[in-house]
């Protein structure tokens, strides 16, 4: 480990001892796993993970945040949200990002706070901020702690500690909520959510690591890394994504040539 990223993992552990008890914002991506086995690591049983389970989350993304926390022997809170029926997040407008975080960091509150606990921590990075996230406002009006954009890791350092720490996560595609996949201003419903989940979770099971599924009324935009593009040459793969995707629900099915790209419906 060189020494520049051996301080800033020291810098973690010393801003995790300092709060002494956290609840940390958990989805078991690669941010927030590898947060939460660090503060495991160094706080003991005083880390608790707090997960939100509503329609915009995908249930193989929820078992595999169940995995990872009984791993690290941490207590998981799932909390289920039946109807997520706030209607700045279904009207899916420029700031829907800003109403829904601040919906969901307000309830991991108020469940950090029946278990005393004072400090809550999210996985936002120092790369974060190199993009559109609107719903960065509403964790800083709610006092959420960042410590891994606090000691300046980025997302690229987090992946590197990682591998060094032997978390598994350390190679995992980058994930977003289902919602980011539906274009600005277009309704969100469970619907459209649900057939997002089930088309990206056929790629998967086809080999494909990083991808995208866009809703665009009827037709489905599939981003993948350029370097998986040339899977699609191959016809057996072609006829199965669009069976599967015509099973699913999509009219039609096409491919991004620009390949996937973070934020791209920003």
């Amino acid at each position: 480990m060189n020494k520049i990223l051996e301080d800033k993992l020291n810098n973690l552990k010393k801003e995790l001892k300092k709060m002494g008890k956290v609840a940390i914002a958990y989805s078991g991506g690669v941010d927030s796993n590898f947060l939460l086995k660090v503060a495991k690591d160094t706080l003991g049983e005083n880390v608790v993970a707090i997960t939100i389970n509503a329609m915009m989350h995908s249930s193989r993304e929820i078992k595999e945040s169940n995995n990872y926390a009984k791993e690290y022997g941490v207590k998981q809170i799932v909390y289920k949200v039946d109807n997520f029926n706030l209607e700045e997040f279904i009207d899916n407008g420029p700031l829907r990002c800003y109403y829904c975080k601040k919906f969901v960091f307000t309830k991991i509150k108020e469940i950090a706070s029946e278990h005393n606990i004072k400090y809550i921590l999210d996985g936002t990075n120092l790369s974060d901020l190199d993009d559109y996230r609107p719903g960065l406002k509403a964790l800083e009006e709610l006092n959420i702690i960042s410590p891994l954009k606090d000691v300046k890791l980025t997302k690229d350092e987090i992946r590197i500690l990682s591998k060094e720490l032997s978390i598994n996560t350390y190679n995992k595609s980058a994930f977003a909520c289902l919602a980011t996949r539906i274009p600005r201003d277009h309704k969100i419903t469970e619907e459209k959510l649900r057939m997002i989940e089930e088309a990206e979770d056929f790629l998967q099971d086809l080999g494909f690591n990083q991808y995208r599924v866009r809703l665009h009324e009827d037709l489905a935009r599939i981003e993948v890394d350029k370097d998986q593009i040339n899977k699609f040459y191959n016809d057996e793969i072609i006829e199965k994504i669009n069976l599967k995707f015509k099973e699913i629900g999509f009219k039609y099915t096409t491919l991004d040539l620009n390949g996937y790209k973070m934020g791209s419906m920003n």
